[in-house]
């Protein structure tokens, strides 16, 4: 499964919404995903919110159903300041300081791509990796621990 990998950092929002909109407004741009993206994601968060707390830190993981997918993708935002997503565990927010946006054009690759995720977002050392490393340093840091290639 050839996954393309995008990133943003610092870049303001002042709430899910907006990251929302920046999402599908790239994602069609680049050619990732239907015009559908848009409904489908405020859709999801509201059926299944995508905050989750980790140890030290807190993340969103936002994604739909693959029928909006055109080709897959995995997006990193880090935003310049935390945005609060609801929990996807329990009532309550948490205050994302990263957003991985999913794409995927295969829903068995979604459950491979969470499934590695989620396995290396345990590891507090790497969440810290990707909280402090430059723009440019962040692509190599993803691919040697996710490869999602």
């Amino acid at each position: 499964m050839k996954t393309d990998i995008l990133i943003k950092t610092d870049i303001k929002f002042n709430d899910y919404g907006e990251v929302f909109r920046h999402l599908a407004d790239r994602l069609i741009a680049e050619g990732f995903v239907k015009e559908s993206y848009l409904e489908a994601i405020f859709k999801r968060e509201k059926d299944f919110p995508t905050g989750i707390a980790l140890e030290h830190h807190a993340i969103a993981i936002p994604h739909s159903d693959a029928l909006h997918a055109l080709k897959p993708v995995i997006y990193f935002i880090r935003p310049n300041k935390p945005v609060q997503f609801n929990r996807s565990d329990e009532d309550g927010v948490v205050d994302a300081e990263l957003i991985i946006a999913l794409v995927v054009t295969d829903p068995q690759d979604q459950l491979v791509i969470l499934r590695k995720l989620f396995g290396k977002l345990q590891d507090n050392e790497f969440i810290e990796q990707l909280l402090i490393a430059n723009e440019e340093s962040l692509p190599f840091l993803i691919e040697q621990n996710l490869s999602f290639s």
